[in-house]
């Protein structure tokens, strides 16, 4: 299934855009986010290191509870994995952005939240015998293509739509503008090969941007005096 691939999914990723305006400026390199020098190796799984010791501790939640954020977390882990190519949505804080933005811009969605994730526990340990925390990632996978692909039960209409909506969450928070929660220190846009907002493109950072070349600037578009700065829950 194309959500485990993370080649697929950072081409669905580029093509979906995020709830804030920046995210419809990437312009990703798939090509150039998976493949790299051995140095750029090294300094990413470095990165990789670093990042996931700083997921380690429990950040205060906004609107989920507890046991909903450990499978959120959970999911969104196997949506856009860490592996040998970079880390993923858990080092970006996707989950973490899904959940302050459930208070905002994303309010509407709470309760699909709360009842999805229920059923996805619930089908977990019915279907596996174990909660969907506690199992592997070779069972959590299958568990989630069967909800992908509207197969799992006891869901309020198809399990697809609360897949879709989640995946289209963890997309947001990983690439979109880290103002809002997600993409920590702009892992999102590393992955991708996105340089960053300009406000305004010299001839020499056009020819770089063509070479694929342009020198990341890791700033947010409300780094920049010309975008009004909206509540950070959408507001």
């Amino acid at each position: 299934m194309t959500f485990i691939s993370r080649r697929d999914l950072l081409k669905r990723a580029a093509a979906v855009g995020a709830a804030v305006d920046v995210a419809r400026r990437l312009q990703p390199s798939v090509e150039g986010a998976t493949e790299g020098s051995a140095a750029e190796g090294s300094a990413k799984a470095f990165a990789l290191d670093d990042h996931a010791a700083m997921a380690a501790a429990r950040e205060p939640l906004e609107n989920l509870t507890a046991t909903e954020s450990d499978l959120l977390e959970a999911v969104v882990a196997r949506l856009i994995p860490t592996d040998a190519n970079g880390p993923g949505a858990t080092e970006a804080r996707a989950a973490h952005y899904i959940d302050r933005a459930l208070g905002g811009a994303l309010a509407s969605s709470r309760q699909a939240y709360t009842a999805g994730l229920a059923a996805l526990d619930t089908y977990s340990r019915s279907s596996r015998g174990k909660a969907f925390t506690e199992l592997s990632t070779t069972d959590q996978d299958s568990v989630l293509i069967d909800v992908e692909t509207g197969a799992a039960t006891g869901f309020t209409g198809s399990s697809a739509a609360f897949f879709g909506l989640v995946l289209n969450h963890t997309h947001q928070g990983t690439f979109g503008d880290p103002y809002y929660g997600g993409n920590a220190n702009f892992i999102g846009w590393d992955l991708i090969g996105y340089p960053g907002i300009r406000t305004m493109v010299t001839a020499a950072d056009q020819q770089q941007l063509e070479k694929h070349a342009l020198k990341p600037n890791h700033k947010s578009a409300y780094d920049y005096e010309t975008f009004t700065k909206a509540g950070k829950n959408g507001h």
